[in-house]
């Protein structure tokens, strides 16, 4: 969970990851502890397109990690 990592390792993920803008926002809102349900709604976005944000998002991570 993005929302369980320390402030240090999200710093991190940040600069390594080179995230979209959009999947900064969404990695954001995670970290925030917002639902994947939560986050479409506030990124105006369906589920289906913040689940697939998603992936792109954790596929960048566990590069990383």
């Amino acid at each position: 969970q993005i929302s369980e990592f320390t402030q240090s390792k999200r710093d991190y993920l940040e600069i390594m990851c080179n995230f979209t803008p959009e999947e900064q926002q969404l990695f954001n809102l995670r970290a925030d502890g917002k639902t994947l349900d939560e986050a479409a709604e506030i990124m105006n976005r369906s589920l289906d397109s913040v689940k697939a944000l998603s992936r792109k998002v954790n596929r960048k991570i566990k590069e990383e990690l």
